[in-house]
C-alpha cells in the first residue's frame, strides 16, 4: 500500500511499523454520510431515556474492555501501561456524567403552557456530525463529544488521528455492542485530503475537532470555501501557565506542578508548560522541582516501572528538542542533566527525557509557542502584577492554575487571567460538570457539562394558539 491508500502507524518505542489500516475512497465516503443520514430520523426519534440506556451499557462494557484500550494507548502512542487504566477511569467519569444529565438538558423548555397557548423550545439533533479526535488522550478526546454528540440524536462519522486509529475502532465497536445502531456511530479511516472531502461534504451538518491551532484553522477556512453554513466545534492548543505565590506549601505546589508538566510526557493541551514563581520562594522551589524530575524513569512503555514512555511519534520528540536548543542558544540554562540521568534519551528516538529550564524569557519558543512535550520553563516575578502580564502574553488561552492557600487571591487574579478553566491549588483535569473551553487560539465552543450538549443541537421554537378567536 501507498502512503496515498493507507494509513502507516509507526511505533514510538522503537519506530518500527506496527500496521497499516486502508483509507476510504470517495465512494465509500459518500456512502458511509448517505447511511449516517438516512438512520438518522429513526436515532432522532429513539427517546432519550433509550438512548441513555444503551450509553450506560457502553459505559459497562468499556469498563470490561480495560486491558485492551491500555495496550492500544501504549502500543500506539507510548504511554506507560501502568497509567492505561486511568484513561479509561476518566473516559468513564465524563461519559457517566454526561449521561446522568441528557434527559435534564434535552427535554423542552417550556414558557408556557396555558388554556391559550403552548410556547416551548425543542432542542433538536443536526443530523449527521464529523468528529475528529486525537491522539494524545485517544479515547477521551473521542467521548468528550462522541457521547454528547449521540445522546442529543445526531448520527456520528469518527476519524480518530492517524496515530491512534484503532482507538477511535474500539470505541465504535464498542457502542455498536451497546446498542448505537450501526451506521448511527462510524469510524472513518481518511487522508488528509479527503478528510477535508468530508469537511465539505454537503451530507455532514457539523463539525468537531481536537488537535493544532493549525489544521484547525484550515478546518474553518475549508468550511468557509465550501460556502456552506455549518457549525463547527474546536479544542486546540494550549500553553498553559501556573503562578506559585509565597503562601503555598511548596512540596505540594512542587509535586502538582511537576506532574502537570511531565505526565504522558508533556502531550496535554492543558499541561503545564510554564510557571511563574515568587521570588522569594524560588530558589526553593527549583531545587525541589529538579529533585523531583530526577526521579521519573525514562523506558519502555510495557516496563511497569515506566513512569515516562517515549513521545508519540520522532517528529514530535523533535520538535521538543528543538524548542530546548532554541531556549539555549537564547541563553536559557537547562537543570537536568539528561545524558547522566536519562541515558534513553537519545537522538532519532522519541523518547525524550523531562527538562527544567531557567532564566528564560519569552523571547523563546518554549515560553511562547506550544511545544507539547516534557519541558517546563520558570521564571521568577516579584509581583502579581508582572506574574499576571507574562501569563496574559500568549496566543493560547486554554487552562491557568494558581498555588496558594487564599481563595479570595486566587479569584481576584483569576478574574484578570485569559483563560477558558481557572484552577487553585489542581491543573490537568477535565470536569466533566464544567464547560472545557478555550480561548483566543485554544479553541472556539466548548464541550462537555450541561452547556456541552448545545452544540449539538439547535433550538426550534414552537408558539401554539390554541383557539382560532
Amino acid at each position: 500500500m501507498t502512503a496515498s491508500t493507507s494509513i502507516q502507524v509507526i511505533s514510538p518505542s522503537n519506530q518500527d511499523i506496527l500496521f497499516e489500516i486502508p483509507c476510504m475512497t470517495r465512494p465509500q465516503l459518500d456512502d458511509a454520510v448517505q447511511r449516517a443520514t438516512a438512520v438518522f430520523p429513526s436515532w432522532k426519534q429513539t427517546p432519550v431515556a433509550e438512548r441513555v440506556k444503551v450509553l450506560q451499557k457502553f459505559c459497562t462494557l468499556f469498563e470490561q474492555k480495560s486491558d485492551a484500550i491500555a495496550e492500544t494507548i501504549t502500543s500506539q502512542m507510548g504511554r506507560p501501561i501502568r497509567y492505561g487504566v486511568g484513561e479509561v477511569k476518566g473516559t468513564l467519569e465524563r461519559a457517566n456524567y454526561m449521561i446522568s444529565v441528557a434527559e435534564e438538558c434535552l427535554q423542552d423548555e417550556v414558557v408556557e403552557s396555558s388554556d391559550k397557548f403552548r410556547r416551548y423550545l425543542r432542542k433538536e439533533p443536526l443530523g449527521a456530525v464529523f468528529i475528529i479526535a486525537a491522539w494524545n488522550y485517544p479515547y477521551l478526546t473521542t467521548v468528550n463529544n462522541v457521547v454528547p454528540a449521540l445522546l442529543a440524536g445526531n448520527t456520528v462519522l469518527l476519524k480518530h488521528s492517524p496515530q491512534t486509529p484503532k482507538c477511535g475502532d474500539l470505541f465504535v465497536e464498542t457502542l455498536r455492542e451497546a446498542g448505537v445502531p450501526q451506521d448511527a456511530i462510524q469510524s472513518v479511516h481518511v487522508s488528509d485530503e479527503d478528510a477535508n472531502y468530508l469537511v465539505q461534504h454537503p451530507g455532514i451538518k457539523f463539525v468537531n475537532f481536537t488537535g493544532s491551532v493549525a489544521v484547525g484553522k484550515k478546518i474553518r477556512q475549508s468550511i468557509g470555501d465550501s460556502q456552506r453554513i455549518i457549525g463547527s466545534g474546536m479544542e486546540l492548543g494550549g500553553k498553559d501557565p501556573a503562578y506559585v505565590l509565597p503562601d503555598t506549601d511548596l512540596d505540594y505546589a512542587v509535586e502538582n506542578v511537576i506532574d502537570a508538566a511531565f505526565f504522558n510526557s508533556g502531550q496535554c493541551c492543558c499541561s503545564i508548560e510554564r510557571c511563574y514563581v515568587h521570588e522569594s520562594v524560588y530558589d526553593a522551589f527549583v531545587d525541589k522541582a529538579v529533585a523531583l524530575t530526577k526521579n521519573y524513569v525514562l523506558g519502555d512503555p510495557y516496563n511497569k516501572e515506566t513512569t515516562l514512555g517515549p513521545m508519540a511519534n520522532l517528529r514530535f520528540a523533535n520538535n521538543v528538542r528543538r524548542h530546548v536548543e532554541d531556549a539555549i542558544a537564547k541563553g536559557a540554562t537547562p537543570l537536568i542533566d539528561t545524558k547522566t540521568v536519562f541515558v534513553n534519551d537519545k537522538g532519532n528516538t522519541a523518547y525524550v527525557a523531562p527538562q527544567i529550564l531557567v532564566n528564560v524569557n519569552h523571547s523563546m519558543d518554549v515560553m511562547k509557542e506550544e511545544t507539547f512535550g516534557p519541558v517546563l520553563g520558570i521564571m521568577k516575578v516579584s509581583c502579581d502584577e508582572e506574574a499576571i502580564k507574562l501569563m496574559n502574553d500568549s496566543n493560547y488561552g486554554l487552562t491557568a492554575s494558581i498555588w496558594t492557600k487564599s481563595p479570595d487571591k486566587a479569584i481576584e487574579i483569576g478574574d484578570q487571567i485569559e483563560c477558558g478553566t481557572w484552577f487553585m491549588n489542581r491543573s490537568d483535569y477535565v470536569d466533566p460538570a464544567l464547560c472545557w473551553v478555550g480561548v483566543k487560539e485554544s479553541g472556539a465552543g466548548f464541550s462537555l457539562s450541561k452547556h456541552g450538549f448545545s452544540q449539538f443541537t439547535r433550538p426550534k421554537s414552537y408558539h401554539l394558539k390554541l383557539s382560532q378567536v
